[in-house]
Parts: structure tokens; C-alpha cells; sequence
């Protein structure tokens, strides 16, 4: 393919996926299955990579992500970012529209929509093309985070259509589906991390990840609610949402126009019932003035616009009785209370657990057995407890401790500085982590050992087979036949029994077998290191290369990985340090798993830069700087985060971080442009 049919190419596919973007985003009637709509990515990210002339800021491939944003910079909003009058009271709305009466003097027409629980964003576009993503923050300047919200999907990098103002500035709420926080919390609770407590706050933590690419991987969403400019081509709030649609923006279907009070409060009442049956969170819905010629009438007072309220909803609870309280121990060891409740119905569904959190928690709300306690489902999808009705205490209840040894195992209780969770310190001795580190040992995105899945672990566990990863690897048909357990069902679930019958085994035996090849990278999450995820593991296991040189590293050798900090280098070097995980990694080596990137895996083209450590920073003309950082361990170099006396090269762009340079200049550190690193690796 030469230069030209590779632009024709680009293009044709740009425009193609752009397509496919609105349709399933905007329209939700997507015309090709996931699995194309990748292939079609993937060949454009592969075209852009040969012909990187061709890589065009408002590429589709860039919302896949890759740049690394170490700090965010503070923008001063054009428009002042102001927030709306929160109100629960229904004769608040009812004063709203009787003081727009009286001003206006005339009829007037409301628009009304749901009030996303998100994070607020102000997105400007100049001739079509999103030049920054600013946050909130205190109204009158944000965090400029346009790296990371370019990943997000159902925002447009390049416009469609026409008609839309040369510079305009549109706002509204990025947010996380359930689906996504429910899988993002499963992970992080895979990783020995503390979860979410709600999409808001996974959404706006997401929103100030370093790493666009990760940022990537969490499928945040975003719905737009407002336009503002200078010169905007339609009169009312209605028709330029209609039209923002057309120009590819993602705008709520749940936009309706309201003519009197009693439509109002139709739309409310309506939705504070069927706000459980969405997909994401919502907290309430916003009323607002459509005409732009009255919003201007009207004005704004030092907070808030007067042409706009919120009606809050009431968080749906419900008082029922704590009956127990159970102390669950997890994976990583954390000790987490759990309340077993007599049953109640809430935001559509019959709740009979819910958390304490921790023991700062149950202290701070004095909640005893036999309480009634209120129960509200936090973020629609977590239950907790957020009070006590104490007119119902029972005479004589005692105050709730928290235990100061294991549930499980009896081993004294301990709790690290700065953290609010007590946890089990004994990992080879505690059944549910043993259990749980086993279970996530095998896991897909870990070993893959997928025959091992529904029960088998425990039972393995109950018979004494398995208690470290490496038993499982001394595993023998004879061993497993015949073993059996029964599970009683709950609810709807009804009893099952698990058994290893001849092909049960044939089928676990050969799974083990096969997990030998699994990478280094997965090897090393599998084992189950606090704080060292998916991602973590996999730029260890590149950066260090083996189980061994990781053991000899120190905490400044670990923390100038990028991505590693303080927290996750203490973590690593406590587990490496313990004599049982020793002689873990040993028997592992020796069943034949993979401690080290081989030869057939090393992505190394050379040995060019063997030895060199560089620091990538700024914005490159040929390639990204996701390319420059992989061409850089493709010839046997590695990245590291921050300058220090040990860089060999600050490979710098445009727009360098100018802290960098000066430490840079001040060490006395090299400082090289994109064409030096080019002839280096050409040579």
C-alpha cells in the first residue's frame, strides 16, 4: 500500500468508525457486532503506525488512550462553572416557577431532565474538534483533563454534520454504568484493593488516573446537557440539545419539555419511581428555563443561575432489624463487618446484608444487635446502613466491638498506619484467604485454570490437597477421583453437588498442565501480592524481566517503575522479604512455571539500549509517546517516571514538563529529541 492509498485508507476508516461510534452511543442501534467494530480499530491503529503522517489528533485510535498526564493542569473557565439550587421540597419547585412568573410576565415553557450522579465536565470544541476536556473544580477553574476523557467513547473527537458554531463550549456529567463499577470493583477486590463505594466516586477517581489507557479500560460514559457561546445558532435550550445530537454528542432521551407545573411534576414523580430500572445513577432532575432570551432575563445570582433548579430525590431506605453481625475475611486478609438484617424490599429488590465497612463505622453510628437500623442502597447497587433509630433500642444491648483476632483463624488482628481496615496478618494459616488467594491463583486473567472453577477449590482445600498455589501442581488423577461435596442452595438456587468424575479430572489435570506456559506477567499476578494488579504486574514484570532481578530490587529501584509508588513498593518488598513466599516462588520454579520473560515472548528488537534508562516526557512529532516508551524496551532500554542521578536519557517533546528538564539539567542527566532516539536505535 503506498502513501496515498494509506490516506484514503485512514480516512475511509475514520469516518467509518466515527459512524459506528454515533450510532451505538447516540442512537443505540449499532449496525456491526463488538468483534468488527475492534478489527476495523485495530486496522486503522496499525495503518497510523506505518504511516504516522497520517495520525491525526481526533483519530478514532485515540480514545484507546496511552498518554501519561502527571499532573493536571488548572484551567480558568470562560464560563464560570456555577452549580444549581439543590432543592427536596416540592414547594420549592412550586415557589421556582411562581417567581419565574411574576418576572417573565408571560407563558413559559420548562425543560426537564435527569440529574446524572456523575462528575461535571465542560468540553470546547473549535471547528469541530474537541481541543479540552476541563473539570469543575471550584467553579471558577478546573483540572484540564482532555487526555483522559478522549478515551471515552460516546465523546466526539471530530464533529458531524453542520451547522454547529465555530467555538462553543458544551457541559455535562461524565458518569460509570453500572455494569462497569460493578466490574471495576470485582477487580480491585482481585487486586487486594479497597472498592468504590459508589459510581460517582469511581468516575471521578477514574477522571484523574495518570494513565489515559487505563482510564480507557474502565468505560466511563458521559451524557451532555448544556451549550454555551458566544454565537449560538438557536434560540432555546431544547433545540440545541436536538441539535448536539445530530453533531454526534450523546444526549439523554429523557429530555422533555414542560409547559406547566403539573407536567413537572409528572416528570418527577415518574421518574423517582423508574430511576431504578437505569442502567447508571441518577439523584434527582434538573427543571430549567428554555427560552435563552428569558434565562438572560432572569440572570444569575453569585452561585446559581435563577432559570434553573434541582429537585433532589430522597435516598429510598427502609427501616428493618439488625439481627447479626459476621466478620468476612477476604482475599488480602481485610476484615470487613457484615449486617445480617431481617428481610426488607428496597429500590426493587429484598435486602437481608448489609455493610458496616470498618470499625470506624460501627463506632461512629453505636449500631447494636436488635437495632433498628435504617438501610439505604448507596448508589443504587451497594446496601448500608446509615442510621439508628435509638426510641427502639432494646434495654440492656451492649455496644458492637470489633474483634480483635481472626474469625477464622485466631491470629491477632492488626491495623496499618493510615488505613481504616484491621486486617488478618497470617496468609498460610487463615482458610479464607488461603481459599481466596487459590481462587484468584486460577482466575482467567490469571493462570486461566478454568476446569478449576465452580467449588473445586474448596473442595480440594476441605480435603487437605491444596493449600499453596504450588500443590496444585502436585496433583494426581488418583488423588482427585471420586472427591464430592454438596451445596445447598439458596433463594431460587436449588442443591447441587459437585463431583470429579473421570472427565472433571482428565479436564483439571490438563488445565494445570497448560498453565505452565502462562507469561511471567500473569504468573506474577496470579500469586496474589497486595496492591499488585493486573497493570502493576505487567510493568514489573517488563521492566525487571524476572522473578529474581525483581527480588534484588530496592525501594528506589521499585518506585522509578512507572506507575509504582511508595505504597506498592513496600507491599512488594514485605511480601518478597517473607520466608514462605520464598519458598513459594522456589516450588513454583520448579513445577516449571514461568518466573521470567522468555526469548519467544521478549517484544526486544535489539540490545541497542541494554543498560539505559530513559524518561519519555512532552508530545512527539513520528510517534506517541505510548510508541516512543515501547521502541524503547523493544531495544532492551527501560522507562522510569522521574529523572534521578541513575537516567541515562530524558527523551523530551513539545510541551516537556519544565520540572523534568530543570532536574534533568541540575543532575546533569542527558536531555535527547526524538530524532537523536530515532538515530540511536537506527545505528
Amino acid at each position: 500500500m503506498d502513501r496515498e492509498q494509506a490516506r484514503h485508507r485512514i480516512e475511509e476508516l475514520s469516518e467509518e468508525i466515527r459512524m459506528h461510534n454515533y450510532r451505538y452511543y447516540v442512537l443505540s442501534r449499532a449496525l456491526v457486532s463488538d468483534y468488527q467494530f475492534d478489527l476495523k480499530l485495530e486496522e486503522l491503529a496499525r495503518l497510523e503506525k506505518e504511516f504516522p503522517e497520517y495520525l491525526y489528533p481526533d483519530s478514532p485510535t485515540r480514545h484507546v488512550g496511552g498518554e501519561i498526564t502527571r499532573e493536571f493542569r488548572q484551567v480558568v473557565h470562560r464560563y464560570p462553572m456555577l452549580s444549581l439550587g439543590n432543592t427536596y421540597s416540592e414547594q420549592d419547585v412550586r415557589d421556582f416557577e411562581e417567581r419565574i412568573h411574576k418576572i417573565i410576565g408571560e407563558e413559559t415553557e420548562y425543560v426537564c431532565e435527569l440529574k446524572f450522579d456523575g462528575v461535571a465536565i465542560g468540553l470546547t470544541y473549535v471547528d469541530g474538534r474537541l481541543v479540552q476536556a476541563v473539570t469543575r473544580g471550584d467553579g471558577v477553574q478546573g483540572d484540564d483533563v482532555t487526555a483522559n476523557v478522549r478515551t471515552i467513547r460516546s465523546i466526539p473527537l471530530k464533529l458531524q454534520g453542520e451547522g454547529y458554531p465555530r467555538e462553543f463550549e458544551l457541559r455535562g456529567e461524565i458518569i460509570l454504568p453500572h455494569s462497569s463499577f460493578e466490574s471495576l470493583n470485582l477487580q480491585k477486590e482481585e487486586d487486594g484493593e479497597e472498592p468504590f463505594a459508589n459510581p460517582r466516586n469511581a468516575a471521578s477517581g477514574s477522571l484523574k488516573m495518570q494513565d489515559s489507557a487505563e482510564v480507557a479500560r474502565r468505560r466511563l460514559d458521559c451524557f451532555l446537557y448544556t451549550i454555551q457561546g458566544p454565537e449560538l445558532p438557536y434560540v432555546t435550550h431544547y433545540e440545541s440539545l436536538q441539535a448536539a445530537r445530530k453533531w454526534g454528542f450523546r444526549i439523554s432521551d429523557y429530555v422533555v419539555r414542560c409547559k406547566t407545573i403539573d407536567d413537572i411534576f409528572d416528570y418527577i414523580n415518574t421518574w423517582n419511581e423508574a430511576r431504578k430500572d437505569l442502567p447508571f445513577d441518577i439523584d434527582g432532575v434538573v427543571i430549567k428555563v428554555n427560552s435563552y432570551a428569558q434565562q438572560e432575563q432572569l440572570g444569575y445570582t453569585a452561585k446559581s443561575p435563577r432559570w434553573a433548579i434541582a429537585y433532589k430525590f430522597k435516598a429510598e431506605e427502609a427501616p428493618t432489624e439488625l439481627i447479626s453481625v459476621d466478620f468476612q475475611v477476604g482475599r488480602t486478609g481485610t476484615v470487613t463487618p457484615v449486617a445480617n438484617l431481617k428481610p426488607v424490599a428496597l429500590a426493587g429488590t429484598v435486602v437481608k446484608r448489609a455493610t458496616l465497612h470498618n470499625a470506624d463505622v460501627i463506632a461512629g453510628l453505636d449500631v447494636r444487635t436488635g437495632d433498628t437500623v435504617f438501610v439505604e442502597k448507596g448508589g443504587e447497587i451497594i446496601p448500608k446502613i446509615t442510621g439508628v433509630d435509638l426510641s427502639l433500642r432494646p434495654a440492656g444491648s451492649q455496644p458492637l466491638m470489633f474483634p480483635k483476632v481472626c474469625p477464622e483463624c485466631g491470629a491477632s488482628l492488626v491495623r496499618r498506619e493510615g488505613e481504616a481496615a484491621w486486617f488478618c496478618p497470617d496468609e498460610t494459616a487463615c482458610p479464607p484467604q488461603i481459599k481466596g488467594k487459590l481462587e484468584h491463583f486460577i482466575s482467567r486473567k490469571a493462570m486461566n485454570i478454568d476446569s478449576l472453577g465452580e467449588g473445586k477449590i474448596e473442595i480440594l482445600f476441605d480435603n487437605g490437597l491444596v493449600i499453596s498455589p504450588a500443590d496444585l501442581y502436585d496433583l494426581k488423577y488418583d488423588l482427585l477421583i471420586g472427591l464430592e461435596k454438596q451445596y445447598k442452595g439458596e433463594g431460587d438456587k436449588k442443591d447441587r453437588v459437585v463431583k470429579f468424575r473421570e472427565k472433571t479430572v482428565v479436564n483439571i489435570l490438563n488445565g494445570i498442565a497448560a498453565s505452565r506456559t502462562v507469561p511471567f506477567e500473569r504468573v506474577l499476578y496470579a500469586i496474589g501480592i497486595r496492591y499488585v494488579g493486573e497493570t502493576v504486574a505487567k510493568k514489573l514484570a517488563r521492566h525487571f524481566g524476572s522473578i529474581d532481578k525483581l527480588r534484588m530490587a530496592g525501594i528506589n529501584e521499585l518506585t522509578d517503575v512507572e506507575e509504582i509508588g511508595e505504597k506498592i513498593a513496600r507491599s512488594l518488598l514485605l511480601w518478597l522479604e517473607l520466608p514462605g513466599n520464598i519458598e513459594l516462588i522456589e516450588r513454583l520454579r520448579s513445577c516449571g512455571l514461568q518466573l521470567a520473560i522468555t526469548a519467544e515472548q521478549s517484544p526486544r528488537k535489539s540490545s541497542k539500549l541494554d543498560g539505559m534508562t530513559f524518561v519519555v516526557s512532552g508530545v512527539f512529532g513520528k510517534f506517541s509517546r505510548d510508541e516512543i516508551k515501547k521502541a524503547v524496551e523493544d531495544h532492551g532500554g527501560k522507562n522510569v517516571s522521574s529523572v534521578s542521578a541513575r537516567t541515562s536519557y530524558l527523551l523530551a517533546g513539545e510541551n516537556m514538563g519544565p520540572e523534568k528538564r530543570r532536574k534533568a539539567e541540575t543532575l546533569g542527566v542527558r536531555i535527547i529529541s526524538e530524532e537523536e532516539f530515532l538515530k540511536m536505535i537506527e545505528s
